[in-house]
């Protein structure tokens, strides 16, 4: 695969701060990947809103799937097969991985030292879960038993869980294991046959992922179940009214959000029920996220016949643009995510 060696970058002075400046406003910078393409010509990269400003911090439109560091300094994303990282001014960019294979969803460790990601042969291929050192160097193979990906970090960072998919009849099972950052103790935490489980993350009380079908078909489906970290005790916590997908989990471990039915509901990890805090964007891919206090939400949302990049009020359910005035959708060649990021900041004690 062709690797791209542009590095080009505008400079963010006004837009961002560094974590600790902006901890009194308690926000941070949205960042998102938007790539386009206008009579043949592709542009794009990351870009970043904060305050109502949208400031573009790289230029290259392969650049995608940005993951903040737990201090809200180090931006690691993926560029052309690669994985790279940026700080959130923009500057000091570096290439963290090379060579053919194709390198996707790093995400950064809860102590800032690595980056974990997913590694392919080929696009398309079966993946391996890698880690790297947030600096460069320090490459090696976490994981080699089948097609891992989809990884996260518990909160103390000991422990990770990820998606194998097992080779099978009718294009695999997909099951929830869980490792050490070290490589040791793999534990395989879901065990159903002909059903799948993915898109895990961890709460307060273990971990919560989807269960279904994970196909992209038109047979797939998916409720929401909870279990302990060893995979006992598997409860459904959002089941029988549309498919939902898990979307992220507060950073204190007590509220999911999902999407379902081209909405973005919120729910308490336990008892209760959701409620809807927005509308998608139909055939929407792109992820939502929570701020650091868990107080908000970032998404996308079909608003006013455009797609918005709003902060939703978890609690009111209110939405402000993050970005008032600027139209998201330059045309069907514009491609949104699919990930987006929210800067952590200090939290006030």
């Amino acid at each position: 695969m062709f690797k791209k060696t542009l590095i080009a970058l505008s400079a963010l002075l006004a837009l961002m701060v560094p974590a600790a400046a902006s901890a009194a406003s308690n926000t941070g910078a949205v960042v998102f990947s938007k790539a386009s393409t206008a009579k043949g010509v592709a542009k794009g990269g990351l870009f970043a809103v904060k305050e109502d400003h949208l400031n573009q911090l790289t230029e290259d439109p392969t650049d995608t799937e940005p993951n903040f560091s737990p201090d809200g300094r180090t931006i690691a994303f993926v560029r052309g097969g690669d994985i790279y990282s940026v700080r959130p001014d923009g500057s000091g960019q570096r290439q963290l991985t090379s060579g053919p294979e194709v390198d996707s969803l790093p995400k950064i460790a809860p102590n800032g030292k690595y980056v974990v990601f997913e590694r392919r042969g080929a696009l398309g291929g079966p993946a391996s879960l890698y880690t790297v050192g947030a600096t460069g160097g320090g490459l090696r193979a976490l994981t080699s038993g089948g097609d891992d990906h989809d990884a996260a970090f518990s909160p103390d960072g000991k422990t990770i869980v990820f998606v194998r998919t097992a080779a099978g009849a009718e294009g695999g099972n997909d099951d929830v294991y869980s490792i050490r950052p070290t490589g040791s103790g793999i534990a395989r935490l879901t065990k159903t046959e002909a059903i799948d489980e993915f898109a895990p993350r961890f709460f307060a009380g273990g971990v919560i992922y989807s269960r279904g079908e994970s196909s992209e078909g038109p047979a797939a489906y998916a409720d929401i179940y909870t279990m302990r970290r060893d995979g006992t005790r598997p409860k459904p916590q959002v089941a029988g009214v549309g498919s939902a997908y898990v979307e992220d989990v507060s950073p204190n471990g007590k509220l999911l959000i999902f999407r379902r039915a081209q909405g973005l509901w919120a729910k308490k990890i336990g008892p209760g029920k959701a409620r809807k805090l927005s509308t998608l964007p139909d055939q929407s891919t792109t992820s939502s996220v929570f701020s650091s206090d868990g107080k908000r939400v970032a998404a996308f949302v079909q608003a006013e016949d455009e797609q918005q990049l709003v902060s939703i009020n978890v609690e009111t359910r209110h939405a402000s643009q993050l970005a008032s005035g600027y139209n998201f959708d330059e045309g069907e060649g514009t491609v949104l995510g699919p990930v987006i990021d929210w800067q952590p900041v200090p939290q006030r004690r």
